[in-house]
């Protein structure tokens, strides 16, 4: 007993003299530190993802403080983070970004996009792969096994039980791209959380070789391309691709859509109203418009009617201000064009946009 408690001692007086050896080694050798490097680091929110490309929050720091990084590079952080290391170094933290999360490009539920074989093995979205592209009928569909679920550091996705496609909570995202990074089909991509319109298809084929495999797919029609009156939409391998630059938020893409491919933020689009109390009637809202929304007489009192897409090019344009566009409180009517008659169509039908895209495909 005596034995074991003498070794005992003289392993902790070892363990003793080690530690303080370390501590003076470490107090004479310290290498000092800006103090602002550790405001820095003491910013950043911690979760070392990367998506900054640097070795973890540490290596951000060092960046940052060196300025070989830009006081913008945590996307973890936000704008909050952002203006507070820009302080600390002294540098502008520059116009707001948009706020990026990460978007299923894809609507293939189970439901619309059925499955070629039942599969049994890992769930994992990479080996799933290997067998035959997937087990989804559409070969650029989701998945639904969860890859993107296990990187993703802040239970910011999920998959959904019923459907099998992935889904993000946009105020849980951080934008870090890691499951963007995971996804083996490539459905999950970064785009600013207040696009009036979105593109959910990533089918690079058309006609029926998509619609035989999913119900909601882009079928290559070009009808998005040929309504958009602002040249704001081509097509590359069949899909349709929006300059961001140029399009105006009239989501008339996204209103003629046969097969929904083509979403439109129509929760959030808004319509032109005109000041009657500063309108002068010089009518030159009514030539800009090119939807024919806009009625009345030159000296007049002008109204805009319910066609108006909200593509807001009448604002600008008015030498009195007297043009707002507040968001829509109902759907636009389609009907209600200037100077037609009751009832007369004045766009396609979703009707009349299948049974072109049918023509088009024969």
């Amino acid at each position: 007993m005596t034995g074991i408690l003498i070794g005992t001692g003289v392993l902790a007086a070892i363990a003793l003299v080690f530690g303080l050896l370390l501590t003076l080694v470490n107090k004479v050798f310290e290498v000092p530190t800006d103090p602002r490097r550790d405001e820095i680091r003491a910013l950043l929110p911690g979760a070392n993802c990367g998506a900054c490309g640097y070795p973890g929050c540490d290596g951000l720091a060092d960046a940052i403080f060196a300025g070989n990084a830009p006081v913008d590079a945590c996307t973890v952080g936000g704008s909050i983070v952002t203006n507070k290391v820009a302080a600390i170094v002294g540098k502008a933290a520059g116009a707001e970004q948009v706020r990026k999360v990460a978007t299923v490009v894809c609507q293939g539920t189970l439901s619309r996009c059925g499955e070629k074989f039942t599969y049994h093995g890992i769930q994992d979205c990479v080996a799933a792969t290997l067998i035959n592209d997937g087990n989804r009928t559409c070969q650029y569909a989701c998945l639904g096994l969860g890859t993107c679920v296990q990187v993703c550091r802040f239970d910011a996705i999920r998959i959904d039980e019923h459907d099998k496609i992935a889904v993000v909570d946009i105020v849980k995202c951080t934008s870090c791209g890691a499951c963007v990074k995971s996804c083996p089909k490539k459905v999950l991509s970064m785009q600013a959380v207040n696009l009036p319109v979105r593109v959910l298809c990533r089918a690079a084929e058309e006609g029926y070789l998509v619609s035989d495999n999913c119900k909601v797919g882009c079928i290559g029609c070009e009808l998005c391309m040929r309504i958009c009156k602002f040249d704001a939409i081509t097509m590359v391998n069949h899909l349709p691709v929006i300059d961001l630059n140029r399009c105006t938020s009239c989501m008339m893409c996204a209103e003629v859509c046969p097969t929904t491919a083509m979403w439109g933020d129509f929760d959030h689009r808004r319509i032109a109203l005109i000041d009657r109390d500063l309108c002068i009637g010089c009518d030159i809202c009514k030539k800009t418009c090119q939807f024919d929304a806009i009625s009345g007489v030159r000296k007049g009192i002008y109204e805009v009617t319910e066609a108006c897409t909200g593509c807001g090019q009448c604002v600008p344009k008015c030498p009195k201000s007297a043009i707002s566009l507040p968001i829509r409180e109902h759907l636009r009517d389609a009907n209600a064009k200037a100077g037609t008659d009751e009832g007369e169509s004045v766009v396609l039908t979703k009707e009349d946009c299948k049974q072109e895209s049918k023509e088009t495909q024969a």
